[in-house]
């Protein structure tokens, strides 16, 4: 019989992991979508439209499906608990309960449980639930800081001094309007460095990692313009990444398995993927924020390597086996790169159609995100619309590829052309070379 499993979600970071599920053999994959991707839309047996909060609708069509396991794509489901409503009806799921989750849906939680624990990678912080803790820690801090709302933003609600405000007091204006909507607020210490992202899978004991990836959050060429949910991602055949040292690399690591572990001596046994997005500074490895599933767009990289059956990988997760699973990514390097709709992201294109004249081929893949597949045509739906991933033996070459897909998506649509290019990768190691000498 076929393995019935019900993917959540519908972007890009989705259709990777339904592409990689689905060659698997003897799957009958399901789609619980918030759009009609017209990726997703080839991958499944069945495609149901529905909110992504809407609990009891994805539990009750699980139950009726009678599918293995769930696999769960993006955040708010796991925030709002929907793998301990799963569990409740004896349905298992490839993310972490709503306890364990909070390392994502709470940034404040995820910084105190580090330092209950420990685990020095954190910035000086603070979580302040009132004006007068606000003005005093910025007052007693008295350098550069960063505001973030204490809940899920979607990747758009930290702001930075220098880069989003200005002065001090610019970013305390900021803090009280946070503050006003949740109640509390962080004020963070700002860190200098190159960030980076480390995802990796865990049964809530073994933690398997997957290839680093740098994320490009920045709208324009040369990291200017406002924050988005991350125009591209690159990674390198080294599963590294050019800027890293050895070090970065293992203290990552062990950052993620200690957090997994300190949770589990809460009694939370954390099961999925724990992402952790880290920045290498002069003075070693600090975590910038947890999230509690595979990132968007670094998940089109390490989906696109992974070659073992992701399937086996799944249900070593749920079955808490995943040590005896044998997990391999080829060792290329991927470019990817998101086209997105004029005005993204404040104002953008919606209902408009486009003309995507590239497919997938040996050294390419294109991965569908925030578009409507109708009978006329594919549709801008408001925000990231296509990914694309090139695929070669360096950087360079798989930058090249990536630019020519991109290139071929006709319509009201722009992308960051200089993502994976040698200038911006050289600038970025130079950054870090500059900064470790002081």
């Amino acid at each position: 019989m076929a393995t019935k499993i019900l993917l959540i979600g519908s972007g890009a970071r989705e259709h990777a992991m339904g592409h990689a599920l689905a060659r698997s053999a003897r799957v009958k994959l399901y789609i619980w979508a918030g759009n009609m991707n017209p990726g997703l839309e080839l991958l499944a047996s069945e495609m149901r439209l529905g909110k992504m909060d809407d609990i009891v609708g994805m539990v009750e069509w699980a139950q009726e499906l009678r599918v293995e396991f769930v696999v769960v794509g993006p955040e708010l489901p796991l925030a709002v608990g929907l793998v301990d409503a799963l569990r409740m009806v004896g349905i298992s799921a490839v993310g972490p309960s709503q306890a364990a989750a909070q390392l994502e849906s709470s940034k404040a939680f995820a910084r105190e449980l580090l330092n209950e624990a420990g685990i020095d990678v954190c910035p000086a912080f603070l979580r302040c639930r009132s004006e007068a803790e606000v003005r005093a820690w910025v007052r007693e801090w008295g350098g550069e800081f960063v505001v973030k709302p204490d809940g899920l933003t979607g990747g758009k609600g930290v702001r930075v001094q220098g880069d989003h405000f200005a002065t001090s007091e610019a970013g305390v204006e900021y803090a009280l309007q946070c503050l006003a909507s949740d109640g509390q607020v962080l004020l963070e210490e700002k860190l200098v460095g190159q960030e980076f992202s480390l995802m990796s899978f865990t049964d809530g004991h073994t933690l398997v990692h997957m290839p680093v990836v740098q994320d490009n959050k920045r709208l324009l060429p040369g990291d200017k313009g406002p924050n988005t949910g991350g125009m591209g991602s690159v990674s390198d055949s080294t599963h590294t990444l050019p800027f890293l040292g050895v070090h970065d690399l293992l203290d990552a690591r062990a950052t993620n398995e200690r957090v997994v572990a300190a949770l589990r001596d809460r009694g939370v046994v954390y099961k999925g993927v724990l992402y952790g997005n880290y920045i290498a500074t002069r003075d070693g490895v600090k975590l910038i924020e947890y999230n509690a599933r595979l990132g968007d767009p670094e998940a089109m990289n390490v989906m696109t390597l992974l070659t073992s059956d992701f399937v086996k990988l799944c249900q070593g997760i749920v079955h808490g086996n995943l040590g005896e699973v044998d997990v391999r990514f080829a060792h290329k390097a991927t470019v990817c790169k998101y086209v997105v709709p004029d005005g993204y992201p404040d104002s953008p294109v919606k209902d408009v159609r486009i003309y995507p004249h590239v497919s997938d081929s040996v050294d390419t893949r294109v991965y569908y995100a925030s578009v409507d597949s109708r009978d006329e045509g594919l549709f801008l739906a408001g925000s990231r619309a296509v990914g694309v991933v090139g695929i070669g033996d360096t950087i360079e070459e798989a930058e090249s590829l990536a630019e020519v897909a991109a290139g071929r998506i006709e319509g009201p649509v722009v992308h960051r052309e200089d993502i994976g290019t040698e200038e911006l990768l050289g600038k970025r190691a130079e950054m870090m070379r500059e900064i470790r000498k002081k």
